[in-house]
């Protein structure tokens, strides 16, 4: 049985209806994107439970082998030649258990919201697009798709109507703005609907993309 990874957990209200699993990027922790649930406008929205989980740590070739929090090991800039696909696979289990653990708790797969920055994102391509059910969306942020030789073979397809909100700089010297668009079209050749924005920003967020960011939650969740 997967152990669950550590977590950070904000309920908006009592007995939330809805949850959103939002995973950070390399080198963070689940206290990363806690002040978002501050900044997002969610009044007049069901209770929402935000799971911030903290990945394991392990070394990561890129950056010297010095050991930290990471969903997998990334040995380039090129992010995509050498995948760690045994990492990917291994974090794929660690979130699919908070997923698990959500339905658990009463809340059903359409009303779980896998969210992700950076590998965060990738971690949240690599889960939802193979979860056997369908969920209220993926929110994906200045990350890419992983594996991507492989995903139109193991994607599951009832997840085909999923939304999909992606999101990059164009100025991002970590992910390539190229890499992003070059994922969006991989997703939308299979089928996907993709919600697509740009901003003039680094590898970062901006308060436009929070406000977009709450435009869509809200309409996944109607």
């Amino acid at each position: 049985m997967t152990q669950l990874l550590e977590n950070i957990e904000i309920e908006t209200a009592l007995n939330p209806e809805v949850a959103i699993i939002w995973l950070h990027g390399l080198g963070a922790d689940g206290n990363d994107f806690v002040p978002i649930v501050r900044e997002l406008d969610l009044a007049g929205l069901p209770g929402i439970r935000f799971v911030f989980p903290h990945a394991k740590t392990m070394p990561v070739t890129i950056n010297g082998g010095y050991v930290m929090r990471a969903w997998y090991d990334i040995t380039g800039a090129e992010l995509t030649r050498r995948e760690d696909e045994g990492g990917l696979r291994a974090s794929q289990r660690d979130v699919e258990a908070l997923i698990a653990r959500e339905k658990e708790r009463g809340i059903p797969a359409s009303r779980i919201i896998l969210a992700g920055f950076s590998q965060g994102c990738a971690m949240t391509l690599q889960t939802g697009l193979r979860h056997p059910e369908k969920l209220a969306g993926m929110l994906c942020l200045s990350g890419y798709l992983p594996l991507a030789t492989v995903v139109g073979n193991e994607r599951n397809e009832v997840g085909l109507s999923t939304p999909i909100f992606m999101a990059h700089g164009r100025q991002d010297h970590v992910v390539p703005f190229l890499r992003a668009e070059q994922s969006r079209d991989a997703l939308q050749a299979m089928g996907y609907q993709v919600e697509w924005h740009a901003y003039q920003m680094q590898h970062s967020l901006c308060l436009e993309e929070v406000q977009d960011i709450s435009k869509w939650i809200r309409k996944v969740l109607s």
